[in-house]
């Protein structure tokens, strides 16, 4: 037992925290960092400095004010009043935030061989009334891990990644056809638009090909009905989720059915689509068509180690987490280069650079380009998907100089790391260059976790922004009218208070 076990902070619920993952704002002063004490003066787990005292009326306060549409805010005040580390207590969640990476350091060498993060109520509801498995989002322990050193052999390794890379190259490439045909309706010969539907439409075409080896055409003119009905319902899913968040799927039946029905509906649809996927695919099979690399989820029928509503539990919650992670820093980062001309003509460069090396292997090409993957990084420091990342340490740990008991749940906050200027200086610019030097970036960049538990779908969502964002900067420059920053809101995901209006001219 550690030196506070004998402390018992009442253990964090699930109904409420996980409404804390993602978030990020643009304008707001840095969090304060007070001076760490000596070691020899450790103090209590009651002694963390506290955002209020009663659960019930700071849960009151949220609601009144927005505040869980705001929460990246919201987080960055409350380390700016009471330094970096304080206890949140919010209804039934109650949880220990912090954002140096020092700190995020020491969670990681606690967070034991089974990190645990907590489910989605309604997610975990609806796979209990229909009786479908959990995928690697949802489970914990040993079960979670045999799940996940399956699949990371085909998701998350080089060797996986390098056979879908063709499959996300092809729809960059036809999205870049389709913005040309936009461009030739417009007599300016170029083209203003919100790319904010598009760019969703472009994220789940590519990643359903990659998962499902099956082409949705969504990027046509006129998609199919039922490509039509799939997307609707991944809409659907991620909205109906937000208020899902604070209020638990018995309560929400009561309060309001027609929500829930709906969130159940989508589920429903996002599974029957995987289900014909798989039937096409076995049909494949049985035709004795010759084998050829069909996706993540053929390659998982076929090794057989995983049983088949396993497989399908996983594929779905990727499809669901494949969408949003990924079209919103895209969004994101096209808007930065809007606003930044050198970088945007000084990762022009480096793409022409790497292309003109010849070399016919994708993955050769992408890592060629380190300031286009340093733009990517600094996109999502300044705006990630996720606003925390959480662990429950598996003993006791110390914290800026107080005694965090094992068990307790541990947020990250992402968005106050990366808005800091003593962890980035001149945090407020948009500087790719800053991950390519010497110095130590060590737990820096965490948008997609760390450990073991880092997101699935992480090489996935790379090698698609890299390959979306060569092709486009390869074909158009882009520009904004505005260059003031952009307000972002909570709403599952990070995304803007109002996207952005971009201008694309095509590069003769």
């Amino acid at each position: 037992m550690g030196a506070c076990s004998r402390l018992s902070p009442r253990s964090a619920h699930t109904g409420l925290s996980r409404a804390f993952w993602v978030e990020r704002p643009c304008h707001s002063a840095a969090p304060a960092v007070v001076a760490k004490l000596s070691p020899s003066k450790v103090l209590p787990f009651e002694a963390i400095p506290r955002n209020g005292h009663n659960a019930w009326v700071n849960l009151y306060q949220f609601w009144r004010t927005n505040g869980f549409q705001n929460f990246h805010h919201v987080m960055d005040k409350n380390f700016q009043n009471l330094g970096p580390i304080y206890r949140e207590t919010v209804g039934s969640h109650d949880s220990v935030n912090v954002f140096l990476p020092q700190d995020a350091a020491q969670l990681f060498q606690t967070e034991g061989i089974f990190p645990r993060r907590m489910g989605i109520d309604s997610w975990l509801a609806h796979r209990t009334l229909r009786n479908h498995k959990c995928g690697v989002f949802l489970l914990n322990g040993e079960e979670w891990r045999s799940d996940r050193l399956i699949l990371n052999k085909e998701v998350i390794s080089p060797a996986g990644t390098r056979k879908f890379l063709p499959f996300l190259n092809t729809v960059a490439e036809d999205f870049v056809a389709f913005m040309h045909r936009q461009v030739r309706k417009n007599t300016r010969g170029s083209l203003t638009v919100d790319l904010y539907h598009d760019l969703f439409r472009f994220t789940l075409e590519a990643s359903s090909y990659a998962l499902y080896g099956e082409r949705l055409g969504l990027l046509e003119e006129s998609p199919r009905p039922e490509s039509q009905e799939f997307i609707g319902a991944v809409e659907i899913m991620l909205q109906s989720t937000l208020p899902l968040l604070f209020v638990p799927p018995g309560v929400m039946r009561w309060v309001n059915n027609r929500l829930w029905q709906d969130h159940l509906k989508s589920w429903d649809t996002i599974f029957n689509h995987a289900d014909k996927c798989i039937q096409n695919i076995y049909q494949e099979f049985c035709l004795g068509k010759p084998r050829k690399y069909s996706g993540i989820m053929a390659e998982l029928l076929v090794q057989a180690e995983l049983p088949l509503d396993s497989i399908k539990a996983n594929i779905t919650e990727l499809t669901a987490g494949g969408v949003d992670t990924t079209a919103m820093p895209l969004l994101f980062t096209l808007f930065e280069l809007a606003r930044n001309q050198q970088v945007q003509t000084a990762i022009r460069g480096e793409i022409k650079e790497a292309q003109a090396q010849g070399s016919r292997e994708l993955s050769k090409v992408l890592n060629a380009m380190p300031l286009l993957k340093g733009a990517i990084k600094e996109t999502l420091r300044l705006y990630p998907v996720g606003i925390t990342i959480q662990r429950y340490p598996v003993r006791d740990v110390v914290l800026q100089n107080y005694c965090v008991p094992a068990g307790t749940l541990c947020q990250v906050g992402l968005y106050s790391m990366g808005r800091s200027p003593e962890v980035f200086p001149d945090p407020e610019q948009y500087k790719p260059t800053r991950w390519l030097g010497k110095e130590d970036n060590s737990f820096k960049a965490l948008a997609f976790g760390f450990g073991s538990r880092q997101c699935i779908g992480r090489r996935l969502a790379e090698a698609e922004m890299m390959l979306f964002l060569m092709h486009i900067l390869r074909n158009f420059k882009i520009d904004t009218v505005s260059k003031a920053d952009i307000r972002t809101i909570y709403g599952f995901i990070l995304m803007p208070e109002k996207p952005p209006r971009l201008t694309f001219r095509p590069i003769e």
